[in-house]
């Protein structure tokens, strides 16, 4: 069994969760059940994928996890362009939330790697 909260990827993860909560609270009440709650849910949906894929008992499975974590790192992605281009967030934000998910992206692309070369 893997200890993911050592893991720098799952960190800085769980750091740009609570960086989209506190973007998404200024987002519109309109968008409380919409775009807020997508959002969140794909930013959260990334450490807690790599948390249960960690539990997992063979590395094929823990690979299923990280897979799964990449796709909601893309989708939480385009919903920041999509927040941007909707006037709900400010330029920097954007930049800075985008370029943090970016380098999670690639993290969980190598760590997808190294597992996916174990027995």
């Amino acid at each position: 069994m893997r200890d993911i909260r050592k893991y720098e990827v799952f960190q800085l993860a769980d750091r740009l969760v609570l960086d989209v909560y506190r973007l998404t609270s200024a987002f519109p009440r309109s968008e409380a059940y919409g775009l807020t709650d997508q959002m969140r849910r794909a930013a959260a949906s990334i450490p807690m994928n790599l948390a249960e894929g960690s539990a997992r008992s063979g590395a094929k499975e823990f690979a299923q996890f990280v897979n799964i974590a990449i796709g909601s790192c893309e989708e939480v992605r385009y919903q920041l362009h999509l927040a941007q281009a909707l006037g709900y967030t400010p330029a920097d934000a954007h930049q800075k939330l985008d370029a943090g998910y970016e380098s999670v992206k690639k993290m969980l692309a190598k760590l997808l790697k190294a597992v996916s070369c174990q027995p």
